[in-house]
């Protein structure tokens, strides 16, 4: 029998482009021969750590990613809408207090990604298509309760994610990232017969099914086999 290739996906769910990066990886999870490894991290010590600025930053590159997300959200079949200040939902809130959150749902479960995947889901539906905050604790426990989590399981999220356990934990996950030669999310890492390959961005999909030996079938490979 073939080993499956281990594939990791980092991400932080204030980035739109990594919503996008996460589906496609989740979708293509039982369609390549894939160990799928959720990584979830802070966008915020990635950009800091690489010495990168935020697309925000500049005006023109701001203004382009608005009116791509429009296009990419029909073409990946994920609902992205821009807030009403987008700005402030990217930068000046930020995600760190989510991605905790995140971190902790992951620590909790064990034997699977199933619900860290539900509740990444959730806070970027929250952001990207409700248009509503991922910093207060309210916020995280309505993201983790549509994601079908008990209220025990939040209550027990809740008190673990401001512990300094969680807090290293995300830390050592950016710090991986930035090992790995990450600048921004998603980034995608494929460990190939020992070796990681590292890929950046939304759009790497087709090379990165050319090196590990597999099909593209676009962004939705479900709609797409069901043509063929």
């Amino acid at each position: 029998m073939t080993s499956k290739k281990v594939i990791e996906v980092f991400y932080d769910v204030v980035s739109p482009y990594s919503w996008l990066g996460f589906e496609v990886m989740c979708r293509y999870r039982h369609v390549w021969n894939i160990e799928l490894k959720l990584r979830p991290a802070f966008l915020g010590g990635i950009m800091q750590g690489a010495g990168n600025k935020p697309p925000g930053l500049v005006p023109n590159k701001f203004m382009y990613m608005m009116k791509d997300l429009t296009r990419l959200s029909e073409y990946f079949g994920v609902p992205l809408q821009k807030p009403s200040d987008p700005f402030e939902a990217m930068f000046q809130k930020g995600s760190l207090s989510a991605m905790r959150f995140v971190t902790a749902v992951q620590e909790r479960e064990k034997g699977g990604d199933k619900q860290v995947e539900q509740v990444s889901r959730e806070l970027w539906r929250r952001i990207w298509t409700e248009d509503k905050d991922i910093t207060e604790p309210a916020s995280l426990a309505e993201a983790a309760m549509k994601a079908g989590l008990s209220d025990s399981d939040i209550e027990e999220a809740l008190k673990l994610y401001t512990s300094k356990e969680i807090k290293d934990k995300l830390k050592n996950a950016t710090q991986d990232a930035l090992n790995h030669g990450a600048f921004g999310f998603p980034m995608v890492v494929c460990h190939l017969n020992g070796k990681p390959e590292m890929f950046f961005g939304s759009d790497r999909f087709e090379l990165m099914a050319h090196c590990i030996g597999e099909k593209w079938l676009g962004p939705q490979p479900n709609k797409s086999a069901a043509k063929l």
